[in-house]
C-alpha cells in the first residue's frame, strides 16, 4: 500500500488487499488475514475497524489453530502435555489460536479474489506444523470465504478454526431481529461442572426463528446446526423497519456458531452496535475436551 494512505507509517493491519464485484467490496488485511471491512453500495455488513487501527475484540479476525476459548490454555494430546500463552487473563484462559498478530503471506490477488498462505511452526501452545491458506472470493452472491489446512508435519495434528466478523445493519441491535439456525447451545458449567449442550427450545437462547434481539445477551456457542438441502446453516441480523438484513452461511465443515452481541467490547461507544456470528468448526475447549476436534495425519489436508 501507498505511504500516502497511511500517514508516515505502515497500516497496523500492513497491506491492504481490495476485492470487488458490482457493490460489493471488501478489505482484507495482511495481518492476521483479516476481513477489515466488507460492503454493498457503500454500507457495512460487518462492523469492522479503520485501516490506521488494529482489529480489537477479533473483529475479522481467523481463528487457528483453534477457535474460541482454551481454559488454562492447556491441554494433552497423544501423551504430549501442551500451554499456550494465557491472552485473556481475566478468565486464565488461551483465546482464539496463535495466527492472528501474524503477517500472511500473498499467494495470489485478483478482482474479485485473494489468498493468503501462513505456516505455523512448533511454538507454545502448539507442536505441530501446519500450512495455512484462505481465500476470500466475492461473486453476485456475497463473500465466499475458503479455509484449507495442510498437516506438513510428522505426527498427527489437531486442528479447530473459526472466524469472528461482526455482523451489521447499521443500527443498535435492541431492535433488530436475530435467526441462529441452532436447536441446542453449550452451557460452560453443566450438571457435572463440564461444558455440556442442552436444547434452545423454551429457553431466552432459541433464536431458530427470526426474533427480536431486547435486551437479550449472548456469548453464547450453538450446536445441532439446522441445514438446508446444499448442507448450508444461514444465520440472519434482520431490520424490520430499515428492511435490511445481512446473512451468514457456514458449510458443513463449520458445526458451530458463537454468538456474541458485543456487551463488553473494549471500545464502549461499540458495544451492542453489531453481534458477532463466529463460524466454529469445534467448540469451546475442543483442544481440552476432543469434542469435534479435527486429526489430520501426516499430508492430510482438511478445507
Amino acid at each position: 500500500m501507498s505511504s500516502d494512505e497511511a500517514g508516515t507509517r505502515q497500516a497496523p493491519s500492513g497491506d491492504q488487499y481490495v476485492i470487488s464485484n458490482g457493490g460489493l467490496r471488501a478489505e482484507v488485511t495482511q495481518v492476521g488475514a483479516t476481513l477489515r471491512s466488507l460492503t454493498v453500495e457503500g454500507q457495512d455488513l460487518i462492523d469492522g475497524f479503520g485501516i490506521d487501527e488494529r482489529a480489537r475484540d477479533g473483529r475479522g479476525q481467523v481463528l487457528a489453530p483453534w477457535p474460541n476459548r482454551l481454559t488454562d490454555g492447556s491441554y494433552e494430546y497423544r501423551g504430549r502435555d501442551v500451554q499456550a500463552p494465557l491472552n485473556e487473563p481475566s478468565r486464565h484462559g488461551a483465546i482464539h489460536g496463535l495466527v492472528r498478530w501474524s503477517d500472511w503471506s500473498l499467494v495470489a490477488h485478483s478482482a474479485a479474489a485473494v489468498t493468503l498462505s501462513y505456516a505455523v511452526r512448533p511454538q507454545p501452545g502448539y507442536e505441530w506444523q501446519l500450512d495455512l491458506e484462505l481465500t476470500y472470493e466475492l461473486d453476485e452472491s456475497g463473500l465466499t470465504v475458503t479455509m484449507r489446512a495442510a498437516n506438513v508435519d510428522l505426527e498427527r495434528a489437531p486442528f479447530g478454526a473459526g472466524f469472528h466478523p461482526y455482523l451489521t445493519v447499521g443500527s443498535s441491535i435492541e431492535g433488530l431481529d436475530l435467526l441462529v439456525p441452532a436447536t441446542r447451545y453449550l452451557e460452560p458449567n453443566g450438571p457435572d461442572g463440564q461444558p455440556a449442550m442442552f436444547p434452545v427450545a423454551a429457553t431466552p437462547w432459541d433464536f431458530t426463528r427470526l426474533r427480536r434481539i431486547g435486551s437479550t445477551r449472548l456469548d453464547t456457542a450453538f450446536g445441532d446446526l439446522v441445514r438446508g438441502d446444499d448442507g448450508h446453516a444461514i444465520a440472519v441480523l434482520s431490520d424490520p423497519i430499515g428492511d435490511r438484513s445481512v446473512r451468514l452461511w457456514v458449510g458443513e465443515g463449520f458445526r458451530y456458531l458463537m454468538v456474541y452481541t458485543a456487551d463488553q467490547v473494549g471500545e464502549r461507544d461499540r458495544r451492542r452496535n453489531a453481534v458477532a456470528v463466529e463460524p466454529m468448526t469445534c467448540p469451546p475447549n475442543a483442544l481440552r475436551t476432543g469434542v469435534d476436534l479435527i486429526e489430520l495425519d501426516p499430508g492430510e489436508s482438511w478445507q
